[in-house]
């Protein structure tokens, strides 16, 4: 079984790009604190994952998250050989992502800064955000909910 279940930071905003069939691929690094301290230095450690996603779930990332944002990440491990410019043969891990889960509440998000604009999937400027869109975010007043 090939499954990982991640939560970190973004280290910078996802760069959407499309293959040359149209497929929307993004990709993004996130930072992942390591359950435990170092004997050393008494602080904690730190692992930069590179994570890849694709299609509908690419193009979601790539509107709503940006650097420094919190998110969850559920995909499989993923092992490439490659040879590098000098012919040198390299391999590469990496996660590709299955899902992305917003692990922060809006109001967290904008008291740290974070605004997740929306952008456009042709270009790497933002747009305003998308109207009509299947997400929407709850308002912090629920009163409405049965939980």
């Amino acid at each position: 079984m090939n499954q990982v279940v991640l939560m970190g930071r973004l280290t910078r905003d996802p760069e959407l790009r499309h293959t040359g069939t149209g497929t929307a691929v993004a990709s993004f690094t996130l930072a992942v604190d390591r359950g435990y301290t170092s004997r050393d230095s008494g602080e904690r450690q730190t692992d930069f994952i590179d994570i890849v996603a694709w299609r509908n779930t690419a193009e979601f990332v790539s509107k709503y998250f940006v650097k420094g944002q919190m998110a969850a990440v559920t995909g499989r491990l993923q092992i490439r050989d490659w040879t590098d410019k000098d012919g040198n043969k390299r391999r590469s891990a990496e996660v590709v992502a299955d899902n992305i889960y917003f692990t922060e509440s809006k109001k967290s998000r904008e008291a740290a800064g974070f605004q997740a604009p929306a952008r456009n999937d042709y270009d790497s400027g933002y747009t305003a955000p998308v109207t009509g869109s299947d997400f929407a975010e709850l308002d912090e007043d629920d009163g409405d909910l049965p939980f």
